[in-house]
């Protein structure tokens, strides 16, 4: 069992790091493996809409996002960390997002993140949090990614890695969160070597307000 922490600050050993760090010594602790992936700060280009990816069978713009998708695939669940920008995702945290979710759905790569528990970690020096919070269990809502919380809002304060690591309660809910992570990611172990099968899915229908 594997779990990814994204880092999407473009810090690579910032405050998010910090709090990823904490939930993956935790993993590690309950027998869970765990990689931090970095985004790195390069120029991340926004989803064109192009839809591209669903003939291509990936995003046509070459900039790390489907070396992600061929990395992420073979992992069991997925952290989503980030900053806090004016109350909201980090934006090249978001753009990145959003081409690897959209890219996966459409070029029939669903199953990279299909049922896969997911978690949201965001870090900031003082507000924005839940805002920036809600934006990200976003991705898991509309993905039927089963959502893992902690024992508060998965967040820590602080505006350097020190800051963050005084930050006790926010700590112990990266530890909480890591915990709870283990548990289900164990539950869903046992459950397929019981011959539990994952859900039935059915074709997707689309539509719009007007019919």
């Amino acid at each position: 069992m594997k779990v990814l922490l994204f880092n999407g600050s473009p810090h690579k050993e910032g405050c998010t790091f910090t709090a990823l760090s904490e939930i993956q010594k935790t993993l590690n602790e309950e027998g869970i493996n765990s990689e931090i992936y970095h985004i790195g700060t390069k120029s991340i280009s926004g989803c064109r809409a192009c839809r591209a990816c669903a003939k291509l069978g990936k995003c046509v713009i070459d900039d790390g996002v489907n070396e992600f998708l061929e990395y992420a695939k073979d992992f069991d669940a997925f952290i989503l960390g980030s900053p806090v920008y004016y109350a909201a995702v980090a934006g090249g945290a978001v753009s990145f997002l959003n081409r690897a979710f959209f890219t996966a759905f459409m070029s029939g790569r669903g199953d990279i993140f299909l049922h896969k528990p997911g978690a949201a970690v965001v870090s900031a020096r003082r507000a924005g949090t839940t805002a920036a919070l809600d934006q990200l269990n976003r991705y898991f809502t509309i993905t039927q990614m089963p959502i893992i919380s902690g024992r508060y809002w998965n967040m820590v304060h602080g505006q350097t890695p020190d800051d963050v690591r005084q930050d006790l309660e926010g700590m112990q809910n990266m530890r909480i969160l890591a915990r709870n992570m283990a548990y289900y990611l164990k539950c869903i172990e046992a459950g397929k070597n019981s011959g539990i099968e994952l859900p039935k899915q059915e074709e997707v229908v689309f539509t719009n307000f007007i019919r």
